[in-house]
């Protein structure tokens, strides 16, 4: 998905973090997600968790956008041919579905339950339309940050259609790295992890995960806790590097879902900016500009019957690099 924001910031975002206690382990830091319109008078709202100022990225993960369920049985998503660089996208649909294009030929389709993965390093532009059948749209967009020696990395795109691993009242689909033991064949340039946990009512479930990354949980339904920390739909727990396990247990009379993201830390300052990822402003400028100029950087998306998505106006001052700030 673009970030079709008129005017988008560069991680001009509230504090919305708070933290709690996370029984014997590490405090869950829990990050509140911020609603930010998509597109125009009839905007598709989506929740924002990263990035906001209390913290850029989990791992290389640093964007993470929750959307619906929403009615798309009228005009739904319609997401003309736009830009990307620096990093690679992550389409992970609960519901509806999607018809990607891009511009290395690919036409294909985001259905739930389904993993598309798109790298854009030097630059790729693609296409999101959902299709008519699709009456409720529902799920999330995720941005993974290329490291320096592969941020002009070709373009590429993989698609992937994870195994369901039932665990102690749970459902889990790994899409990316290894979790319960299930591993992702999808490549990526730092190590991920990315899943969907779907609990039973009052399921528990502890899951064995590498003490070097660090977590993020993202609630889309059901009252869940984390490692003892409650968290409520919409929001993002994070857990920071050094557990070895972590468990997340559903208060809920009916089933709750969570996506669970994680990484190692990822140490390099970026600069993000609409639908672009780099290390400085003149980065932004310069992919800005060559996409206003229909440059070959980007090359071209076939079959999307309309213009494309044009630049927004850059802000009136200069884009400084961003990292982690630290915990107390």
């Amino acid at each position: 998905m673009s970030n079709v924001e008129a005017e988008p910031v560069a991680l001009k975002c509230g504090t919305t973090a708070r933290e709690a206690g996370a029984g014997h382990g590490a405090a869950v830091e829990v990050l509140s997600a911020r609603e930010v319109p998509l597109g125009g008078p009839r905007a598709l709202l989506v929740r924002r968790t990263l990035p906001q100022r209390a913290r850029t990225l989990i791992g290389a993960w640093c964007f993470a956008d929750h959307y619906g369920p929403v009615d798309a049985s009228g005009t739904g998503m319609d997401v003309p041919p736009h830009p990307h660089t620096g990093l690679q996208t992550v389409s992970w649909l609960f519901s509806g579905e999607i018809e990607h294009r891009d511009s290395i030929g690919t036409h294909a389709l985001v259905r739930p339950g389904e993993m598309n993965l798109m790298t854009g390093g030097h630059g790729i532009a693609h296409s999101e339309v959902s299709t008519p059948r699709t009456t409720v749209l529902h799920g999330v967009q995720l941005w993974v940050a290329l490291p320096e020696e592969h941020r002009h990395a070709a373009r590429d795109f993989q698609h992937h259609v994870p195994e369901t691993v039932r665990r102690d009242g749970a459902e889990i689909k790994v899409f990316l790295g290894s979790l319960a033991g299930s591993t992702s064949p999808v490549r990526t340039f730092t190590p991920l992890l990315g899943a969907e946990i779907v609990l039973g009512p009052g399921a528990a479930l502890t899951l064995s995960v590498d003490p070097a990354f660090e977590h993020g949980l993202l609630v889309d339904s059901g009252d869940v806790r984390l490692s003892g920390t409650a968290l409520r739909p919409t929001d993002l727990g994070h857990l920071p590097c050094g557990t070895d396990s972590l468990t997340v247990a559903n208060d809920s009379a009916t089933p709750a879902r969570t996506v669970l993201l994680g990484g190692p830390p990822f140490e390099e300052e970026i600069v993000m900016w609409w639908n672009f990822i780099g290390r400085s402003h003149e980065d932004i400028v310069r992919a800005r500009e060559d996409w206003r100029a229909q440059s070959d950087r980007f090359g071209r998306v076939e079959g999307y019957p309309g213009g494309r998505l044009p630049a927004p106006a850059l802000p009136n001052a200069v884009i400084t690099p961003r990292r982690n700030p630290r915990r107390h």
